[in-house]
């Protein structure tokens, strides 16, 4: 089963950064030179992905007036002889001329199941890849398409893992699995923030997922949690509980996370310091 679409969902409010993100969404957030999601885009694009739909608020806007051409800007800038601004803006030109983007609507915050849910009939009956626009992956092989190789061979919804630390265990869902293969485990249990003595691995779940259809049965007859909320882990795990097969996958990269303020930072500063036109100075300047 071909994975050509992807789920991207931004509706949420973006609290960790507030105030800014009154003003600016939190995905529109600069990474060295471009906003966290558009290394997002560019890794679905890298993996064959030919179709983007944003689950976003009806009330933010501009979204997908930034992947459009603005041929104002353009004659400009070339008026001007920006080469090297109107370089940048290529490559997001690029990423139009191969992608598509759609927009559906979440106009209650239930929750990141129901989030998903909300493109349902966009994802139709086929396969489809889901990022959450809080986590960056740098890899040789972009994250999507390691776990669309997996999701192809063995024919089971698939979820992004990374070893993490004990300090970090009650931040994230963990799980426990059996290994089936390189990196690869048949998940049998996921604990969603759990302390130290409850964790079964330090095996957390990154925000990459490759889904069947059959997601979306779940999804549709999901009952809110304690929160009011539809959670993918709840469902997720209760899959797991009724015998569904869910693989995991340890992907090969770096997770760079950019959920809080400071893993943002840390983020910001880890790829500006790898930078070929920023980091030689940055370095100097961190030394002094």
């Amino acid at each position: 089963m071909a994975v050509k679409k992807a789920v991207i969902p931004i509706a949420g409010l973006g609290t960790r950064f507030l105030p800014l993100t009154k003003a600016v969404p939190k995905e529109f957030l600069p990474l060295v030179d471009k906003p966290v999601l558009q290394y997002i885009i560019e890794e679905a694009l890298a993996s064959g992905i030919k179709e983007i739909i944003f689950v976003n608020r009806p009330e933010k806007k501009g979204i997908l007036k930034y992947f459009k051409p603005n041929k104002n800007l353009i004659k400009t800038l070339k008026k001007r002889k920006k080469e090297s601004i109107l370089k940048e803006l290529k490559r997001l030109d690029n990423i139009s001329k191969n992608i598509s983007f759609k927009q559906v609507f979440q106009r209650k915050p239930l929750g990141d199941g129901h989030a998903l849910l909300q493109a349902k009939s966009l994802i139709g009956k086929t396969a489809c890849a889901v990022a959450w626009a809080d986590d960056i992956v740098e890899s040789k092989t972009p994250c999507f398409l390691q776990l669309i190789r997996v999701f192809q061979k063995y024919r089971r919804p698939v979820i992004a893992l990374s070893r993490i630390p004990k300090e970090s265990f009650s931040s994230y869902g963990l799980v426990a699995g059996k290994k089936i293969g390189p990196r690869t485990y048949r998940l049998t249990k996921i604990i969603e923030k759990p302390q130290v003595k409850e964790a079964p691995s330090n095996l957390a779940i990154v925000g990459r997922y490759v889904l069947n259809p059959e997601i979306f049965d779940f999804l549709s007859k999901a009952r809110s949690n304690k929160k009011g909320e539809i959670s993918m882990s709840d469902i997720l795990a209760e899959k797991i509980r009724e015998g569904k097969e869910i693989l995991g996958y340890e992907f090969e990269g770096k997770w760079l996370e950019c959920g809080n303020k400071l893993a943002y930072l840390k983020s910001n500063l880890y790829l500006s310091l790898k930078h070929p036109q920023f980091g030689k100075e940055l370095k100097k300047f961190l030394k002094k």
